[in-house]
């Protein structure tokens, strides 16, 4: 108890985790969409449940893995060299969860591109298999954003109690944002696109991180922002049009 009231009045402490709420929210909003998008495919009754079993999967990784924290500082420790680049095993979990990124978005848009292409898991009839995979997709790509969480989180502050606090806030944002977010993707199909670029995106930086290709998170939320801005122009000028139309 004493440490804690020690901690609680140093501002250095309060202005540490401000600084990590602020990032652990932006790293959220990754996981967010992903989840959205895929939760999205579920009968409509099954949705708000897989989100709130994505969003608590998401909440027990970081928190298992807080406790864990010397092991997940471990996880940067070089495992092996090809051709004198050395892989840790944080290198080679962001390289998978990439990949994995990236392929998903990618069947996903050729799947809007061209719906006629035949039945993929998500089409099957079989709702108990469908919430199945969609959830196991959601706790792989969980595994891989958690772990980026937390290992930025460690690099931010040495004091856990500040991490965990600034998870738990992170997470609820998660979960008040869910539904209006999944409801607005769902209601506005460009931006489902616009979306799965972003996840795209999103893989390919995971993809370039665990080969040692360090990209600025500004450059890529930069990016994100100014590309839903756009988008935000061109939902209002669909609306200006329909009502001059109407």
């Amino acid at each position: 108890m004493d440490a804690l009231m020690t901690l609680a009045a140093d501002p250095t402490v309060w202005a540490a985790l401000g600084a990590l709420i602020a990032m652990e929210v932006v790293l959220g909003i990754d996981n967010l969409i992903f989840i959205s998008i895929l939760t999205n495919k579920l009968p409509a009754h099954q949705r708000a449940r897989g989100r709130r079993i994505g969003i608590g999967l998401a909440l027990i990784l970081r928190l298992g893995l807080l406790s864990t924290v010397a092991f997940i500082v471990q996880l940067t420790t070089p495992v092996f060299s090809v051709f004198g680049k050395a892989f840790s095993w944080r290198d080679i979990i962001l390289i998978a969860g990439g990949l994995f990124l990236v392929w998903k978005a990618t069947k996903e848009i050729h799947h809007k591109v061209d719906p006629g292409h035949g039945p993929d898991m998500f089409d099957t009839g079989a709702a108990a298999v469908t919430f199945g995979g969609v959830i196991v997709q959601i706790l792989l790509l969980d595994l891989v954003f958690s772990i980026d969480s937390i290992i930025t989180a460690v690099g931010m502050t040495e004091h856990v109690p500040v991490m965990v606090i600034a998870v738990i806030v992170a997470v609820l944002v998660m979960l008040l944002a869910a539904d209006p977010l999944a409801r607005f993707i769902d209601r506005n199909p460009t931006i489902v696109m616009l979306a799965l670029g972003f996840l795209l995106m999103i893989g390919g930086t995971l993809i370039g991180e665990g080969f040692g290709a360090h990209i600025p998170k500004g450059y890529i939320y930069a990016a994100m922002a100014f590309s839903a801005l756009i988008e935000g122009l061109n939902m209002l000028s669909r609306r200006a049009s329909r009502k001059r139309g109407g």
